[in-house]
């Protein structure tokens, strides 16, 4: 039998997400409720600024006092998509101490401080859900918490931003080069008026801390996250992948060492084969590759950002949350036992592509050759290219720390015959 009064919803934000979400509660209203076993009725709107025209949301349930309608005394689930650190946290940590369960998308948060918003909600008796907050609609967080709660992870590989896919794919298909297929992305609402955070690798990195947090069972921060962006891949890299068999992608890549004592967490640009699954991944789509023990290799693949499908994800944490209420249960929580340390970059292990302009004349390859050998850096492939005293030199390495390429790439800039180091961009996906 279903429960006739409501679970009433407070939501936090009602921009691109917020506003989806508010227009698929308000129109799917009987499906929900008979999906979940009770009626859900949104009880209010929090925004920074009213008087906005916002079309298909309710206008008498906006409001500006945030803080007002989570402490009202009877709201059952909070839905956060506000964004950032404050007053997000803030607010979380109250919808806690009210006894409201919390569906968040905040990828920037939960890297940053989910460890104690994980203790806040279990002292509370209360949920904490937030697949939203990684790769938009596809269900990704929810399969490594539960579905291969059993199994043991080792590797999570990924695409897990939209802007800089959308990006990086127009430099490979149509030969443009990073300032107008920036611009493209910009003109079609893939990239925001400031696209620091996607072009940089910020976004992803929170990401990657989520993931690697969740499929390691340890704690893992946005600070623990190697990064590097797009900024610096050029037409020239692309062209030289493509030579290879090979495309540029942005990956957050989340691995458990082979001695299961550390885990690592790094988000840059990489070569991968064409071979490999990742590499077909087109536009703004994500993909992320999930390697486990028993279940093997997983790929989940669909829209990773925009206003439906993330408000798909959040509906989805909605009703489980819902349901949780109803049973007056909670879903599972934290799980960081593990206490794995992450590992700096300088000890992580992976191939590279190295360009480099060097003066075409006799000795100088063996002269750069030497200068790899010397630091313990074994070179799988020499590509070489010379005119008019001018040569580019590409070398591909087999596998050797972030710490032996850079002291190999010190040196080599030091020699008279490299005139410069074009470019440096590691290999994955083998």
């Amino acid at each position: 039998m279903m429960r006739t009064r409501p679970l009433k919803v407070a939501l936090l934000g009602c921009g691109v997400v917020g506003s989806e979400v508010a227009r698929i509660m308000t129109t799917t209203a009987d499906d929900l409720a008979a999906r979940i076993g009770a009626p859900v009725e949104l009880a209010g709107i929090a925004v920074r600024r009213a008087g906005r025209v916002r079309p298909g949301v309710p206008e008498h349930l906006i409001t500006t006092d945030a803080e007002a309608l989570i402490n009202r005394g009877d709201i059952d689930v909070v839905v956060e998509v506000v964004g950032g650190i404050e007053p997000s946290k803030h607010l979380i940590l109250s919808a806690f101490e009210q006894g409201a369960s919390v569906v968040s998308a905040n990828k920037a948060l939960l890297a940053q401080d989910g460890t104690e918003l994980h203790a806040a909600a279990a002292a509370a008796g209360v949920d904490l859900y937030y697949e939203a907050a990684v790769a938009g609609a596809i269900p990704l967080l929810r399969p490594l918490r539960e579905s291969l709660a059993g199994d043991k992870v080792n590797r999570v590989l990924g695409i897990v931003n939209g802007t800089t896919n959308f990006i990086l794919d127009k430099m490979d298909t149509t030969g443009a080069g990073y300032s107008e297929a920036l611009e493209e992305a910009t003109a079609l609402g893939y990239a925001e008026a400031d696209p620091t955070a996607d072009v940089e690798g910020f976004d992803a990195a929170a990401k990657a801390a989520i993931l690697a947090g969740i499929a390691f069972h340890t704690e893992v921060t946005a600070a623990d996250v190697y990064r590097e962006g797009i900024t610096e891949v050029t037409a020239a890299d692309i062209a030289s992948a493509k030579e290879m068999g090979c495309v540029v992608k942005l990956l957050a890549i989340c691995e458990r060492a082979a001695d299961g004592e550390s885990v690592t967490a790094r988000v840059h640009p990489a070569m991968i084969p064409l071979s490999h699954p990742l590499a077909s991944v087109r536009e703004a789509y994500n993909a992320v590759f999930v390697e486990a023990e028993a279940a093997g290799r997983l790929m989940f693949y669909g829209p990773g950002a925009g206003g439906s499908p993330t408000a798909s994800a959040v509906l989805g944490d909605l009703v489980a949350v819902c349901r949780n209420k109803l049973a007056e249960a909670t879903g599972p929580g934290d799980s960081v036992y593990t206490q794995l340390p992450a590992k700096p970059m300088d000890e992580v292990v992976t191939r590279y592509h190295v360009s480099l302009d060097v003066d075409d004349r006799a000795g100088v390859l063996a002269q750069v050759a030497s200068v790899f050998a010397e630091h313990g850096v074994s070179i799988d492939t020499v590509r070489q290219q010379g005119r008019d005293g001018d040569a580019s030199l590409v070398v591909v390495t087999h596998r050797a720390t972030d710490a032996a390429l850079s002291a190999t790439v010190d040196k080599l800039r030091a020699l008279d015959s490299v005139r410069d180091v074009a470019s440096i961009m590691r290999v994955e996906g083998e």
